[in-house]
């Protein structure tokens, strides 16, 4: 008997994953706000660098009180909505459901987990350039790779969550640390979430300027110093390599930027304030990444 999965929050990351497990057999339940109709009429349609694909019929629901309960939960809102997560999820968690945060960010899963205290919890960390083109449409453009990391629960649970990813021809790995993994997220999202906002340019644009490489780099070294500090050694080479990946990716507009193109809340707490509070109470300063921080509120303060 196969686990049976939910999708939280069914944007880019939600439907690009969730749609990746359904077309390869396994029972996946969707919830949908403003797609709901769209879906049910037409499917979820992936469009993909690796082949694209129709989810249709597809197990689409408006609410989770008419959803089952599932062995999994994977949640892809963004860290702006969790504070509807308790309320969303209480009607199809089980004892023994795993919840799995795709989420930006650091400490996600403790807020988590003080409002669900008795539930596992897993986090995601996804390595993808994807986004949500028009209703029930998604467009996965490059990479793809999912990193899982347990904080609360059963690790075999994890394992077989990360062998049916990896059935469904996802690149899934289970950390041995979750926090390590988060840390190692940050190196990318720090400079590329937050100064394709301030500078009003996609990954490309950045990649192109050379003194815009050289502060991203410098943010992306204090990040792995930060890390370091806090006791993950993320490699003094990683800033280079991130450089290097994100020069050879397709031009991307990440997650934060199209949230302000579209006047939505920006992932600042998660992203940038946590990480940046962790490092001064490690006694580390992160002042370049602390100055994005502080541009970035103000850019949230103004967002209606």
């Amino acid at each position: 008997m196969g686990l049976r999965y939910a999708v939280i929050g069914t944007g880019a990351i939600g439907g690009y994953y969730g749609g990746k497990l359904a077309k390869a057999g396994n029972e996946v339940h969707f919830l949908f706000r403003s797609d709901f109709e769209q879906v049910k009429k037409n499917g979820l349609q992936i469009n993909s660098v690796n082949g694209d694909f129709l989810i249709n019929p597809v197990l689409a629901y408006h609410s989770t009180n008419d959803m089952p309960v599932c062995d999994v939960i994977l949640v892809g809102l963004k860290t702006t909505a969790n504070h509807q997560l308790a309320s969303l999820l209480k009607p199809i968690l089980h004892e023994n459901s795993l919840v799995v945060l795709i989420q930006n960010g650091l400490g996600v899963e403790e807020k988590v987990a003080e409002e669900l205290p008795n539930t596992n919890i897993a986090g995601g960390l996804a390595f993808i350039c994807a986004q949500k083109n028009s209703p029930g449409v998604i467009s996965h453009l490059d990479l793809g790779r999912i990193n899982l990391g347990l904080y609360r629960g059963n690790k075999e649970q994890l394992e077989q969550v990360c062998a049916d990813f990896c059935a469904a021809g996802v690149d899934a790995h289970v950390a041995e640390s979750l926090g390590f993994a988060r840390w190692h997220k940050l190196v990318w999202n720090v400079p590329f979430n937050g100064m394709c906002v301030v500078l009003n340019a996609s990954t490309d644009h950045l990649m192109e300027n050379e003194s815009i490489r050289e502060l991203s780099r410098e943010m992306m070294t204090e990040v792995v110093e930060a890390a370091q500090k806090c006791g993950y050694d993320l490699g003094n080479d990683l800033p280079e390599k991130m450089i290097k990946m994100t020069m050879g990716m397709e031009p991307y507009a990440p997650s934060m930027k199209l949230d302000f193109d579209n006047n939505r809340p920006l992932e600042v707490e998660a992203i940038y304030s946590a990480p940046v509070k962790a490092a001064q109470k490690a006694g580390y300063e992160m002042k370049k990444v602390a100055m994005l921080e502080q541009q970035l509120l103000f850019i949230n303060s103004k967002i209606s």
